[in-house]
């Protein structure tokens, strides 16, 4: 019980002086572009009727596809000590189709 509390104290403290730290160290010097504020490279001062590039959506969606397929394929390896090759036929499906998708993504252009 006591080596709980004290480990609590400490971690407590430490926290707190690390966050005393981060207020106190940097040094804060706005300008104009600082405080400006930022909207995914869009001019948030500008109409919000001008058009934009598909391409940027384009990027965003590869992008979150390639990141579900390691969330899909990271836990594999811990997957297959109870049926190996099942899971191996799976994720080799799994990477077959993405890797399709994006022979066709390439071949239409969409990654210029």
């Amino acid at each position: 019980m006591n080596l709980i509390l004290l480990m609590l104290m400490i971690t407590i403290l430490v926290s707190t002086l690390l966050i005393t730290i981060g207020f106190w160290l940097p040094i804060n010097t706005p300008d104009q572009e600082k405080v400006s504020p930022y909207e995914c490279g869009f001019d948030p001062l500008g109409s919000a009727r001008l058009p934009f590039s598909i391409r940027f959506f384009l990027v965003a969606i590869l992008f979150l596809l390639f990141d579900l397929e390691i969330a899909l394929l990271l836990p594999t390896p811990w997957a297959t000590q109870e049926s190996p090759m099942n899971m191996i036929v799976w994720s080799f499906i799994i990477l077959m189709l993405l890797t399709l998708g994006l022979m066709y993504e390439w071949a239409q252009g969409g990654l210029e």
